[in-house]
């Protein structure tokens, strides 16, 4: 197999070095427009181009779109053209979806959208343990890290979280409410407070506290922000005779036990993978799974866990968030 990797920054070598994880035998090739990252992946042993024209002289059977949220559009736009089926990262905002989407379904291509979270054996688990639970249940979920120690090797600034449209929070959103929508189900309605706490040099708010109503009941509490110091994944699901416990890393989910009134350590994992320059709630497992995932929908033999009829949704609810 033949891929093609569109942005080979830190996410897009990431994605090369997973999928020859997958099949060491797949042939990697990469565009990028700027030179030094192009020789930096040619000394990986990916062939590199300055443009999808350049690199599409050449037959690929899948390409990967690794560069800025708001590129993705174009991109994918110009990858259809060459009848490519596309996985692409997250898009945090939905310019020309449903063009994109008639336009693969006439390529009889997939469009694939990345969504790593709902791959992660804790996320699944807690689905799993809500609906075998069946009654009504409220959760409260904070999720945050301090934005220059998102790319601690780039200032902030000068990657797609210092744009408002595609801003720090609202890529928290765009990561934790595709596997909350999948597992609690559609939001009914939406209470947001909002503030900018930090001296960060941004547009936007660096803190939003949110409550969600979802259609079957469900309560959420949704604290997001990029101010804090210690970067914090911190879940709580409970109802009368369920009370869940995630604290955002593999070794940290616990189910309580009514009986011995105390947390049990739940074991989703056989093993896992993490890169030292994320923090720890960060594992390579999902990455891998959603790759995996890719290559199963392109044999026909699976389907996507997300799609873009569903992250329009998605994006939509951020959009009520931010206004709310």
């Amino acid at each position: 197999m033949d891929i093609l990797i569109v942005g080979l920054g830190s996410m897009g070598k990431r994605r090369a070095r997973l999928i020859k994880g997958v099949d060491a035998d797949i042939k990697i090739s990469g565009v990028d427009m700027t030179e030094a990252r192009r020789n930096e992946a040619s000394a990986l042993g990916i062939t590199a181009y300055d443009s999808i024209a350049a690199a599409c002289k050449h037959h690929f059977d899948a390409a990967f779109v690794c560069t800025a949220p708001i590129t993705h559009a174009k991109i994918i736009d110009e990858l259809l053209d060459y009848a490519l089926p596309v996985f692409t990262e997250l898009n945090l905002v939905s310019d020309g979806y449903d063009a994109l989407v008639a336009k693969a379904k006439a390529k009889n291509v997939p469009l694939f959208l990345s969504s790593t979270m709902l791959y992660r054996a804790e996320t699944q688990y807690i689905k799993r343990q809500v609906a075998a639970f069946g009654k009504p249940v409220n959760y409260i979920y904070h999720i945050g890290q301090y934005l220059p120690d998102w790319h601690p090797w780039e200032n902030y600034k000068n990657f797609f979280v210092g744009d408002k449209r595609t801003s720090g929070v609202r890529e928290i959103f765009g990561i934790d409410l595709p596997w909350l929508l999948d597992a609690f189900g559609d939001v009914t309605r939406v209470t947001a407070e909002k503030d900018k706490l930090s001296d960060l040099q941004i547009d936007y708010p660096d803190t939003y506290f949110v409550t969600l109503r979802h259609a079957n009941g469900t309560k959420g509490f949704l604290a997001a922000d990029v101010v804090s110091p210690k970067a914090v994944r911190s879940f709580e699901v409970f109802g009368e005779g369920l009370h869940l416990f995630w604290e955002g890393n593999p070794k940290a989910l616990y189910k309580y036990n009514a009986a011995t009134k105390e947390k049990e350590p739940i074991n989703v994992y056989k093993s896992f993978e993490h890169d030292a320059r994320y923090s720890d709630n960060i594992v390579e497992n999902a990455y891998v799974d959603e790759i995996t995932n890719f290559f199963a929908v392109l044999k026909g033999e699976q389907a996507p866990l997300w799609s873009f009829e569903k992250d329009k949704k998605a994006i939509q609810l951020i959009e009520k968030i931010e206004e709310a």
